[in-house]
C-alpha cells in the first residue's frame, strides 16, 4: 500500500485537467518551457561573462578525451 499504482495516477490527472482545462494547463507549459529557456540561456550569458579574453571554454568532448599511449620500459645503461 506504500506507493500508488498507475490508476492513482490517472484519476488525479484527470481531475487536474477538469480543474484547470486543457487550455489553462497548455499555457502553464508554455510558461514553464519559457521560463527554462530563459534561465538557461542567463546562466550561458553569465557564464560566457566570466570567461577572461582569449580563453575559450573547454567542451565536453575535450573534458573527457582519452590520450591513448604505449608504454617503453626504461633500459639500463
Amino acid at each position: 500500500m506504500g506507493s500508488l499504482s498507475i490508476w492513482h495516477w490517472l484519476v488525479v490527472l484527470l481531475a487536474i485537467v477538469l480543474i484547470f482545462g486543457t487550455k489553462k494547463l497548455r499555457n502553464m507549459g508554455e510558461d514553464l518551457g519559457g521560463a527554462v529557456k530563459g534561465f538557461k540561456k542567463g546562466m550561458k550569458d553569465a557564464t560566457a561573462e566570466d570567461t577572461p579574453e582569449g580563453v575559450t571554454q573547454r567542451t565536453q568532448d575535450e573534458r573527457t578525451q582519452t590520450i591513448d599511449v604505449q608504454a617503453k620500459e626504461k633500459s639500463e645503461s
